[in-house]
């Protein structure tokens, strides 16, 4: 009887087991970084882009975040006529310092890595539902010889949306996409501790299971004030 103690506290210290759930995962993710992550993060990224397995283009973007859903990506130089803008649920092209295209079409990477953090909890949920993740569904695997969480499918191989959390430091490792009929792979590696939180520096992209592109992050700034204005399609000019 003297034991119950100590092995209850052990009990208490366990991370989630196969046992969990996806909202589980999501509560202490929520509960570990909402309010201590950071509100911006600036860097820039060496960027590959692929052609059946073949280097095609190197680009230097210059990307600055705002969470929960604000990206600006200028290529080239940091005050680039050209370029991508990501604004809440839609994405614009510049070109020579003019809005080229637009459409509506969300980064949900910003959500998964850090701009969920900046929602309530419900939106959270709500907005998993939205990006069509079955959040009854959840499984226990490793990748890259650590355990991870695996959110919206109950084995590896299943073709559903599902999202690889890392149980250590409980951030996004690999996410898979099946909307439309194809798969849409991403993994994101090497993070890098930014303040109370974290960052991805290495990420690959793949395309029904053909590398796609490549990202590499350096000179990263996180939690200064950013100028709002770089986010308004109207004043890109």
């Amino acid at each position: 009887m003297k034991l119950l103690p100590a092995i209850l506290f052990l009990a208490l210290l366990a991370p989630a087991n196969k046992n969990a759930t996806s909202k589980e995962v999501l509560a202490s993710m929520y509960k570990k970084y909402h309010g201590v992550w950071h509100k911006s993060l600036k860097f820039n990224q060496t960027t590959e882009r692929f052609r059946n397995d073949s280097l095609i283009k190197t680009d230097t973007w210059y990307e600055t975040i705002v969470y929960p859903d604000l990206l600006r990506i200028d290529i080239g130089s940091a005050k680039s006529p050209d370029g991508l803008l990501f604004r809440h649920d839609s994405t614009y092209v510049f070109r020579a310092n003019k809005i080229v295209g637009a459409e509506k079409n969300e980064n949900e990477l910003i959500f998964f890595l850090g701009g969920m953090y900046s929602k309530t909890f419900d939106d959270v949920l709500a907005h998993f539902a939205e990006l069509h993740y079955d959040l009854s569904k959840f499984h226990t695997s490793t990748w890259k010889g650590k355990p991870v969480y695996v959110l919206g499918a109950d084995k590896d191989d299943d073709k559903v949306n599902q999202l690889w959390i890392d149980q250590e430091k409980m951030v996004a490792v690999r996410f898979l996409k099946y909307d439309g009929g194809t798969k849409e792979e991403g993994t994101f590696e090497d993070q890098v501790a930014l303040k109370s939180a974290w960052s991805e520096t290495k990420c690959k992209f793949y395309f029904n299971d053909k590398l796609l592109q490549t990202e590499t992050y350096h000179n990263l700034v996180a939690g200064e004030p950013v100028d709002m204005s770089i986010f308004e399609p109207s004043l890109i000019k």
